[in-house]
């Protein structure tokens, strides 16, 4: 199996998932993932032969996502995992696909969203008052862990990417 299949195929998907699980259950997404999918890309990016120009608007608008998230994040509007995880995803997809990415993130966002804010308007049951991340989650003062979204909208359009393309051999 060539590394861009193992990087396409095997490693973003699994770092997406983590990144979900992460945030859900410590409401972090940690920095070596990050960087994990940064170094993945641009092993993938070499071995599909990518080419310098589509490596840069590839990079450009990771870049962007970055400067707009970081922005959000200094507003204390999305956490710092959330600006990071948005913007390495960016560097994966390319702008061609950044709309419809945050589209689908924006959606599942937004329901992830309104499921949390009904699960503590109502008791956390005994069963689960044990669980840190249970509370955690179930804390008013706590933000929603976004990346479940942003992680679930990587997934969906990955497939419609140029770098799923090469990889598979389209």
């Amino acid at each position: 199996m060539s590394m861009s299949l193992i990087a396409v195929l095997v490693i973003f998907p699994a770092a997406m998932a983590y990144a979900a699980a992460s945030d859900l259950v410590t409401m972090t997404i940690p920095n070596w993932l990050c960087l994990l999918l940064l170094a993945a890309f641009g092993l993938c990016a070499a071995s599909i032969g990518l080419g310098w120009v589509a490596s840069g608007w590839h990079l450009a608008a990771g870049l962007t996502v970055l400067a707009v998230c970081f922005g959000l994040f200094a507003a204390g509007w999305i956490g710092g995992g959330d600006a990071k995880l948005a913007a390495v995803t960016a560097l994966w997809l390319g702008f061609d696909q950044l709309l419809p990415y945050f589209f689908i993130a924006s959606l599942g966002g937004g329901l992830l969203t309104v499921l949390i804010l009904r699960l503590r308007a109502v008791p956390l049951p005994a069963l689960a008052s044990g669980w840190g991340w249970a509370r955690r989650l179930h804390d008013t003062k706590q933000g929603v862990p976004y990346g479940i979204a942003l992680a679930a909208a990587a997934l969906v359009i990955l497939p419609d990417t140029a770098i799923w393309r090469a990889a598979i051999g389209m």
